[in-house]
């Protein structure tokens, strides 16, 4: 990243020093030196120059990762600059005093402005989002008639026996069960479309991705206004066309695009990548603060799960954007009853001792059930790359009326699980809920019904999380975990009932409920919620805020306890690492500890392409640039001698050709300069002589020089050779560099990026646990071959049915298998269809190859052979 921020010099070599001025490197320097040491004249245009050089290069930065050093240095500078701007413009206007304070007030409390802005609107779409999904998850089941706008619960409003506002849309069972499952077709087809059409970044749950975001991943349009409207609009669509999906981990990314959209608008946050994403730290705490209405569980989960980097400044911005979300979204009240969730609740009662054996029990099952899903949602989504690539808004509504037809006769699963787990976690004693739940006589159907439920819910969570709309894995997780904690209740409410004087349940009082079963269902949502993200303080503080009771904050903990242990025994990381380590994002894991027990020699890449320090000429330098895909380039004295001058990253490189270029004056032929010594370019003293005209060196123009040092790092971070893998990996965690050289006595011998450690990590892991690709592979040959068929089936019962008038052929179904991937000689896999665009779905790697992103294998993100490159 550049240091130095005037224009590119361009002068002719000449055999004796010039008396001709430009602005040269000298006078850059110069400039630069005395704004850091508080000497410029503050009415001087270098400031300026500083903050547009910036600007602009960073318009060529896409799937690149921020390199958090130079970052640093560049924001040091222009404040430095922009006070001593400030400063000048004051002293011209006459206002040195309350003028200057007013505006460094102003600066100084700016981040405040934008969270308090951002946390506001962040609540404002929650709201509406709630309230748009009640609706639509009623609409599919009947309507009010006294006002259509209304959702069932709205609409029988102080209603205290049956309501007759509510109807359903037909008095047949049958024709009931049809409709439900065509509007749920319908919604899943919209909301697919919109995500397909306008905003793919829009699909999913976005935290694996804004998790390498936070972290210096640089994904142009993912947190961009498009993505915030059509996540706005297809979650609630997705949520109720019925699939396993929920909205609490979208939130955090309609949150973050939010915070993303706003902070564009203010220019401190503009012109800095890393102070952007202390505001997208905190509204990922405001995001999962509305999702729960759990504003001190929103700033630890981003604390534990989004931040890599978490200073005391932006935790408290965090706290703050989180208080203002929850406030609003308080305010608003959508649900009218006071909480800022739908399942929120109370309970007044305590629990004891002997149950502690049936909250391990629940704890056990958060672990199994996270492992299970993550293992077979994998597999799953791994099947979807390569096989239903093309036909998503297919798939989508093919899940949809699956799901619908599966769950209608289910009532857990039929309504929305969020009403649910409202429904779960109730008292039997004093509280409205539906008679067959406590029914003592109804029991055992009722646990039979329970544990389908279970069952058929994780069934739907691995075939539809991952499918191209927005759709999260936290409120099915917690479904889930709700159905199996309410039979475990249940269950252990029967025994005691059925062996009331056992010396187990001696401490029950007598003629007291002992065994509350919502309990359990809360406790169950819990484990399974760290279960399948691998979270555990955030998970205790969101559960103790959605109930308030202080007495339950140790069954909690016991539960999540247990959880953690088993989720350890069957890998590390939640469902978002894994993720990020299936679709190849560059991403180191604070959380991770590595014994590799290998130098940094045996991991870096030796083979590099280097710049000579000077006489390159610029068709040569071009060429360079087209011929391979590597991000930066080192720069030496000499090709021969190795010895160590700086390092360019491509996007400075490309940005300073291109601007050379719009000069208009420079040759193929020019020779290009990364060193500043005005000796080499045929500069003499500065202070005399005019100014160089450009058009009266028409016959010298072959002999032009362009001066890049002020694009180059000169000072990059260099390691031994022999300095351990894991101390390398700390340094790209701790300090952010792009890249990190290899040096040895001065002489350059190789380079090391993120990516060439976790192609060595996957390789080291792979190698310890081989995995059965050949089986896999085959098993998914067959469940395409199964899927061929039955289309194929359904398609000739349609073209009997139908008589000939409508005929699907194969594509018409999606028979065609996806296009064929090509194995690149780097390893890289593509396919026909990568030059679709990034709106069709196309993403580039970090390295700036492109591949399609619904095309690839498990490993084909970190190739394990092939030539090595920044």
């Amino acid at each position: 990243m550049t240091r130095r921020p005037s224009a590119i010099s361009i002068a002719p070599i000449s055999p004796r020093p010039s008396l001709a001025p430009t602005l040269s490197a000298r006078s850059i320097n110069r400039r630069l030196s005395a704004i850091e040491h508080g000497t410029e004249d503050p009415n001087t245009p270098a400031e300026h120059a500083i903050t547009e050089e910036i600007n602009e290069i960073k318009r060529y930065e896409d799937f690149t990762t921020i390199d958090w050093v130079q970052d640093a240095a560049h924001e040091q500078l222009r404040r430095k600059a922009r006070r001593q701007e400030k400063a000048g413009f004051f002293e011209r206007e006459g206002g040195i005093g309350w003028r200057r304070k007013l505006w460094e007030s102003y600066d100084a409390g700016q981040g405040w402005i934008v969270v308090s802005i951002i946390g506001a609107a962040i609540g404002l779409n929650a709201a509406f989002l709630n309230i748009v999904t009640e609706w639509l998850s009623d609409i599919k089941l009947g309507y009010c008639t006294t006002a259509f706008y209304l959702n069932e619960q709205f609409c029988c409003w102080g209603a205290e026996e049956g309501c007759e506002q509510w109807h359903r849309w037909s008095f047949l069972l049958p024709i009931n069960y049809l409709l439900y499952i065509l509007i749920s077709i319908l919604f899943a087809f919209i909301s697919a479309q919109l995500v397909r059409s306008f905003a793919p970044y829009a699909a999913g749950s976005g935290i694996s991705e804004i998790k390498c975001i936070i972290a210096g991943f640089v994904m142009q349009g993912f947190l961009g206004f498009w993505t915030l409207l059509i996540k706005s609009i297809g979650l609630p669509l997705a949520i109720a066309s019925g699939l396993s999906v929920g909205k609490e981990g979208p939130s955090v990314h309609y949150a973050v695009c939010t915070g993303n959209v706003i902070a564009q608008l203010f220019d401190k946050y503009k012109r800095n990548a890393a102070k952007m994403r202390e505001i997208l730290s905190a509204t990922a705490a405001a995001g999962v603060a509305v999702a729960f209405g759990s504003p001190i569980g929103g700033v630890l989960f981003s604390l534990e799960e989004m931040s890599n980097y978490f200073p005391l400044k932006t935790m408290w911005r965090s706290y703050f954007c989180a208080l203002v979300a929850t406030a609003v979204l308080a305010g608003l009240n959508p649900f009218r009853t006071g909480a800022l969730v739908m399942f929120q609740v109370k309970y007044d009662r305590d629990w004891h001792f002997f149950e502690i054996v049936f909250y391990i029990i629940i704890g056990i099952f958060g672990g199994l059930y996270g492992s299970f899903v993550m293992k077979w949602n994998l597999r799953a989504q791994a099947f979807r790359k390569k096989y239903l690539t093309k036909y998503a808004v297919l798939e989508a509504c093919l899940l949809a009326g699956f799901t619908a037809i599966v769950c209608y006769p289910n009532m857990f699963l039929r309504i929305d699980m969020t009403e649910a787990m409202e429904i779960l976690f109730r008292e039997c004693e004093g509280e409205v809920v539906h008679e067959e739940l406590c029914d003592i006589q109804n029991r055992w159907p009722m646990i039979l019904s329970l544990a389908m439920a279970a069952i058929l819910r994780t069934f739907l969570v691995i075939i539809s999380y991952g499918c191209k709309v927005p759709a999260g894995i936290f409120v099915p997780s917690m479904a889930i975990g709700a159905s199996f904690g309410r039979m475990v209740g249940i269950i252990v409410q029967a025994f005691h009932l059925a062996f009331p004087d056992s010396s187990f349940f001696s401490t029950c009082e007598p003629d007291v409920p002992c065994i509350t079963p919502g309990t359990y269902a809360f406790l169950g949502a819990a484990a399974a919620l760290s279960g399948i993200m691998h979270i555990t303080v955030s998970v205790v503080v969101i559960m103790f805020e959605l109930t308030g009771a202080l007495t339950y904050i140790l069954p909690t903990m016991i539960v999540v306890g247990v959880t953690k242990a088993v989720s350890d025994r069957f890998g590390k990381g939640g469902i978002a690492d894994r993720m990020i380590w299936f679709n190849g994002f560059p991403f180191l894991d604070n959380k991770e500890d590595h014994t590799f027990g290998v130098p940094v020699s045996q991991v870096m890449t030796s083979h590099l392409t280097l710049l000579p320090c000077s006489g390159l000429e610029l068709r040569h330098l071009e060429k360079i640039m087209t011929e391979n895909i590597f991000q930066g380039y080192p720069i030496v004295e000499e090709r021969g001698s190795r010895a160590l001058v700086g390092y360019i990253g491509r996007t400075e490189l490309r940005y300073a050709i291109d601007r050379a270029k719009r000069a208009q004056v420079v040759p193929p032929r020019a020779k290009c300069y990364f060193t500043a010594k005005p000796e080499r370019l045929g500069l003499g003293n500065e202070s005399a002589g005019p100014a160089i005209n450009f058009d009266d060196m028409d016959a010298t123009r072959d002999q032009l020089a362009v001066d890049f040092s002020r694009y180059i790092d000169p000072t990059p971070i260099t390691v031994h050779p022999r300095l351990p893998l894991e101390t390398v990996m700390e340094l790209f965690k701790k300090m952010g560099p792009r890249v990190i050289l290899v040096e040895y006595r001065g002489k350059l011998t190789g380079l090391v990026t993120v990516k060439d450690c976790l192609k060595y990590q996957f390789k080291a892991e792979a190698h310890d646990n081989p995995r059965e690709d050949s089986r896999f592979a085959g098993q998914q040959e067959r469940l395409w071959s199964l899927i061929k068929l039955a289309a194929a089936w359904v398609a000739a019962k349609i073209t009997s049915v139908t008589k000939g008038r409508i005929k699907l052929g194969e594509h018409d179904i999606g028979l065609q298998r996806s296009a064929p991937t090509i194995v690149e000689p780097s390893g890289l896999v593509t396919s026909p269809a990568t030059t679709r665009g990034v709106m069709r779905g196309e993403v580039e790697s970090v390295d700036g190859t492109a591949w399609e992103e619904e095309g690839m294998e498990l490993e084909d993100h970190f190739p394990l052979t092939g030539t090595g490159g920044s």
